[in-house]
């Protein structure tokens, strides 16, 4: 029987096969292989032991950064999205700004303008004293995702029919009323997705926070790269704890997606 490198065909058994690890999302395989080679290099090296303990402690503060800096994002968000999708040109015009600046500058800048220029100056006005540096870096997080987000929720509402409007308002709604109870919770069923993908983004540009000294996973790897000059071992690390937080959360996305799918 001739081979498969020969040309042959594939027998039936390697051919199942295949198509077993074909059908396989690639999230499965970025876990699977992430995983167990993060499994087996802290299992058999001191040095990977070592340089988990290390990194690992900024995990906790790259969630904080995440989780703050989103909700953050959602509020300005929501606000210039309901102002971008809203008649009044005084509206569209702030909505428009905020967006051009949020996405017009580089999310670095962004951070580091919110970090030595705004955050300064809010503490000199109110005379709270010195704001935090990761709150300086969740600002700046805030001001760039909301942005972005500030589009998503305002193509989410333009794309709900226009005839809800006109019911709700026979109802006796006014616009607030209207928005409230009729438009935003049809409309956040459409954005959720995307919601979820600018999550996902918001996790990894956490990284930025080094910038201002906030010890995340980033910042502890540079500063555990600095003392003990393995570049190899703290930056395998630092790659795959960030490749094991976003492919759970793509997976998670993924969920949504389909779970609304079905819904609809």
């Amino acid at each position: 029987m001739p081979g498969v490198l020969s040309g042959g065909k594939i027998p039936t058994r390697m051919r199942f096969l295949v198509e077993r690890v074909t059908d396989v999302p690639p999230w499965v395989l970025i876990i699977a292989v992430g995983g167990v080679f993060l499994a087996s290099l802290i299992a058999g090296s001191d040095t990977y032991q070592d340089t988990l303990r290390f990194i690992g402690t900024g995990l906790a503060i790259t969630v904080r950064l995440s989780l703050l800096g989103f909700a953050m994002a959602l509020i300005l968000g929501l606000l210039a999205g309901i102002a971008g999708a809203s008649s009044q040109p005084i509206l569209n015009t702030i909505s428009g700004v905020y967006v051009e600046l949020g996405r017009g500058l580089p999310l670095l800048v962004q951070i580091l303008y919110f970090g030595y220029v705004v955050a300064p100056a809010i503490s000199d006005l109110t005379g709270i004293g010195s704001i935090d540096h990761a709150w300086r870096a969740v600002m700046g997080l805030a001001f760039c995702s909301g942005a972005y987000q500030a589009e998503v929720f305002r193509a989410g509402i333009e794309a709900i029919h226009r005839g809800q409007w006109e019911a709700a308002r026979s109802l006796g709604m006014n616009y607030f009323q209207t928005m409230r109870y009729i438009i935003l919770p049809q409309a956040f069923r459409i954005v959720l997705p995307p919601l979820g993908n600018n999550f996902i983004a918001m996790v990894k540009d956490t990284s930025l926070a080094s910038a201002l000294g906030v010890t995340e996973i980033t910042q502890l790897a540079r500063v555990n790269a600095a003392r003990t000059l393995d570049f190899f071992t703290t930056w395998n690390t630092a790659t795959i704890l960030y490749l094991i937080m976003t492919v759970t959360l793509s997976l998670g996305v993924q969920i949504m997606e389909r779970r609304l799918s079905r819904g609809k």
